[in-house]
């Protein structure tokens, strides 16, 4: 992980000279460890190390060198010594754009290559630091009646020495309780001030603080955290009124009792704090001055006692009505009724002497507490031994007074099973002692059950199952997922985290169990997501329980079918039966049901073309010519099943290949009677005639060879045929006159097996044509045609037979021929008597051959200079 950046690229030698500065400059990042290769500055400054006596490096610096780097003297080789660099450290105070620089001088050695060497070594920051709070507790206040949105900076932000990216980035809190979240304020110097910013309204009277943790986080890759213990203060506001927790209360008093006995503590309880929570307690202006003075009620504590000796002559029972005052509310009223008992004999006493925890006759037990725990013990004093008292427990709940150890007048009270916190948070119980003469005596004894975390949190449903349609919009409520926990205080409270096999598109509320996503689903990509999500309680030690959740993506039709390919090209070769598969059009839909059924169509050509929907093959009705068409552009529509449905299109290429199905066509000479005159001095290796023929296949199929294979006339060798134009050459002079005759063989070189035509070539050799009836009689005159001699080039061609019946039915024409020999006899001498007398007209006369040929495909011009060249001659 590190750059060399080089300031001077001109090449050294021995011979330069060295007394000029040279500047490297190096790029390491902090913290590397011992030994790791710096840069060679011998290679940088592209020295010759061949050269006598051999270059010596040294650092002038031996504190530096020491500290931080070391140096190869005979390669120069730099190397990170045993302390690390750490920038933050070196430089405290650098920015980023300022960079951090370490220096260094080296001598290059001995004197006659001496050079001073600036080496500058650029120190990278690298994240080696976590974010770090001023303190480890932050400790903020806010009112309860902040509304929402309220602001409040928390002053004491982490700092993080790394620079850049690096530094802190965000911050976060581990639990925000549904009422509170951060926001991050950049100043004009960069600094991140975290804003705590109240969402839900607050009552202090429901939970006076609250604490989690605060994290400031860097940009690093993993990041790295800081935390702090944020304790958030709810300061309070008057707005509660104090409540009685007993609004009647009933006393019986015996009439010997004693000057300053206290009958009772009447208790008010308003939540809130400080002076908002002040009560006074008085009598209520209904309570005569006599009972006043008779019963004294304390006005801070509510503590009412005897004032006085108590006259039950004439009173049995007094009702004492008591407020509870708080500051800008309607006092509370309580009722206390006092019964006197005429005293007999001196009364029994009870002295409760406590093993629970217990104040101002409130007992706290746990609720992990066993069955049969023991609570107090009650002594019963003052016994007349010719009376019997009974004591016996009044009131509801899981406990008994029971003798301890058949010791008399001592009781036990202890629990009969496992108290339980959810099911009863507080129990009243009374303790009756009652003698013979009917004297009771009632203990009034409280016991509250003191929670601890022994539930955790149950789901509503162990597995949730939701469906959504994909392509949903961002942040997108899936649902809320719902856990319970009887526990009290924060053991009761229950965050949501999900799994840790939860793809991170997943998003669930921690305090209220709202399970979003937060990006749009792809049912193609995906079609079903199982994660399990954690209930956990903040109790000590936590307990928490799982739910499976199991979400569905619904199809929607939102992908068009897709051919495979953009476009497709067949190549079918012609004549292809009809219906047979000219090839596959494979498409495909990624949406499921009759989202991605797919149907395809053509949109042209479907009079001749048809589709298989089923394996998308495409058919020909019937069979195909290329001479008529050799190319075919369809256009061809997939279409789905959804509603609205979607398409695609395609084009599809369906091109013939040729087979050699046509032979080729002689266009010139146009048939077997005509013919050409040759001037008897024509000299061999004169160009005297051109076969011409065209074939409408293609390729191979239309290549035309020309080829002579059999001759009337002249001797072996005397025509020659050029096999790729047709072009015939005159090879030996001619010396008879006459009609010489040449049956040419026109082929292609299809496969598997050529196509062929004949076509017969005559030549007139004489100065002029005089007799034309003579010629056309020569032409019909049936002589056998010798076979010509093979030229070089056949014996290459894989054309037809070795000969050919220039007659088909031979044995008949010879017998017409027969039998018409004496008639053309006669004939022959009637006609000859006339062609003498028109000889001589004739001889001035040029004869014109006029070959009628019927053009195709533009061979009219060709067959125009033919018949120009036939009538020059």
């Amino acid at each position: 992980g590190f750059y060399i950046l080089m300031l001077y690229t001109t090449p050294l030698s021995c011979l330069a000279n060295f007394s000029q500065a040279k500047e490297l400059i190096y790029k390491i990042k902090e913290g590397l460890p011992k030994g790791t290769f710096i840069g060679a500055i011998g290679v940088d400054l592209r020295l010759d190390f061949t050269v006598e006596p051999p270059f010596l490096f040294s650092l002038t610096q031996k504190k530096v060198s020491e500290q931080y780097v070391n140096i190869n003297n005979t390669t120069g080789e730099l190397y990170t010594s045993a302390a690390e660099i750490d920038r933050e450290t070196l430089c405290p105070y650098s920015s980023e754009e300022q960079g951090c620089f370490l220096s260094l001088d080296v001598f290059v050695l001995p004197q006659q290559y001496f050079q001073l060497v600036k080496v500058k070594l650029l120190i990278e920051d690298v994240n080696d630091n976590r974010p770090k709070f001023p303190t480890d507790e932050i400790r903020m206040s806010v009112p309860e009646n902040t509304p929402i949105n309220g602001r409040f900076a928390v002053e004491q932000s982490a700092i993080d020495p790394d620079l850049g990216i690096y530094g802190v980035q965000t911050y976060w809190l581990v639990n925000d309780f549904g009422v509170f979240t951060l926001d991050v304020e950049e100043n004009d110097g960069g600094e991140l001030t975290p804003f705590l910013i109240v969402t839900n309204f607050l009552d202090r009277e429901t939970q006076a603080e609250y604490v989690t943790d605060i994290i400031a986080e860097d940009g690093g890759t993993p990041p790295l955290l800081g935390a702090a213990t944020l304790k958030i203060a709810i300061t309070d506001v008057n707005d509660n009124c104090p409540k009685f927790t007993e609004s009647q209360v009933n006393v019986t008093l015996h009439g010997n009792t004693s000057k300053g006995a206290q009958l009772a503590r009447l208790h008010a309880f308003d939540p809130d704090l400080g002076a908002n929570a002040q009560i006074s307690y008085a009598y209520s202006e209904r309570v005569p001055r006599d009972t006043r003075s008779l019963f004294h009620l304390d006005k801070i504590t509510g503590g009412i006692k005897l004032a006085r000796k108590l006259d039950f002559i004439t009173t049995t029972f007094y009702k004492l009505t008591v407020l509870a005052n708080g500051p800008g509310c309607i006092p509370a009223v309580a009722t206390v009724t006092v019964y006197i008992t005429k005293v007999v004999t001196g009364p029994p006493a009870v002295i409760p002497r406590y093993i629970a925890p217990e104040k101002d006759g409130v007992v706290t037990l746990k609720e992990s507490e066993p069955a049969f725990s023991p609570i107090a013990f009650f002594t019963i004093k003052n016994m007349d031994k010719s009376q019997r008292v009974d004591c016996y427990l009044e009131g509801f709940g899981p406990f008994r007074l029971v003798p301890y150890q058949q010791l008399e007048n001592e009781y036990l009270l202890e629990t009969t099973e496992t108290l339980d916190y959810e099911r009863t948070q507080e129990y009243e119980l009374i303790l009756v002692a009652n003698n013979t003469q009917g004297l009771i005596i009632k203990t009034f004894l409280k016991v509250q059950v003191l929670d601890e975390n022994d539930n955790a949190p149950v789901f509503q449903q162990s597995l949730v199952e939701i469906s959504i349609e994909e392509n949903n919009s961002p942040n997108t409520f899936l649902t809320q997922l719902q856990a319970s926990d009887p526990d009290s205080e924060s053991r009761g409270e229950v965050i949501y985290i999900l799994g840790g096999d939860t793809p991170g598109i997943f998003v669930v509320d921690r305090l209220t169990g709202v399970l979003t996503v937060a990006t749009s689903l792809d049912r193609e990509e995906k079609e079903k997501y199982r994660f399990i999500v954690r209930a956990v309680d903040q109790g000590t030690p936590r307990r928490e329980s799982i739910a499976t959740v199991v979400v569905t993506v619904l199809d929607r039709n939102d992908n068009s079918p897709r051919f495979i390919n953009k476009d497709f090209t067949f190549f079918v070769p012609e004549n292809f039966p009809g219906y047979g598969e000219i090839g596959v059009l494979s498409v495909t839909d990624p949406d499921a049901g009759k989202n991605g059924w797919v149907a395809l169509s053509i949109l042209n050509g479907s009079d001749i073309f048809m589709i298989d929907t089923g394996r998308g093959a495409l058919r020909a009705k019937t069979s195909l010519d290329r001479e008529q068409q050799g190319t075919y552009q369809l256009w061809i529509e997939a279409a789905d099943g959804g509603v609205p449905a979607l398409s695609s299109v395609t084009m599809v290429t369906v091109l013939l290949l040729d087979v050699n199905d046509n032979p080729p066509v002689v266009l010139f000479p146009q048939s077997n009677q005509s013919y050409m005159l040759v001037l008897p001095d024509t000299t061999p290796g004169t160009s005297i005639a051109e076969v011409y023929a065209v074939d409408k296949d293609t390729g191979m199929n239309a290549v035309i060879a020309y080829s002579i294979i059999k001759r009337k006339g002249g001797e072996p060798g005397s025509f020659a045929i050029d096999p790729e134009t047709g072009n015939i050459t005159l090879k030996r002079e001619l010396s008879n006159r006459g009609l010489y005759s040449l049956l040419v063989k026109v082929s292609d070189h299809g496969q598997p097996e050529p196509l062929y035509s004949t076509v017969m070539v005559n030549f007139f050799v004489n100065e002029t044509v005089s007799n034309e009836s003579y010629i056309q009689s020569l032409l019909t005159r049936d002589v056998d045609i010798e076979v010509e001699e093979k030229p070089w080039y056949i014996s290459q061609m894989t054309d037809g037979p070795e000969r050919y019946e220039l007659v088909p039915c031979r044995p008949i024409v010879i017998s017409l021929s027969v039998a018409c020999l004496g008639l053309f006899s006669l004939v022959l001498i009637l006609i000859s008597y006339i062609c003498c007398k028109r000889f001589k007209k004739m001889r001035k006369k040029r004869s014109e051959v006029e070959v009628p040929l019927k053009l195709k495909n533009g061979s009219t011009n060709f067959l125009n200079r033919k018949l120009r060249q036939m009538s020059n001659i």
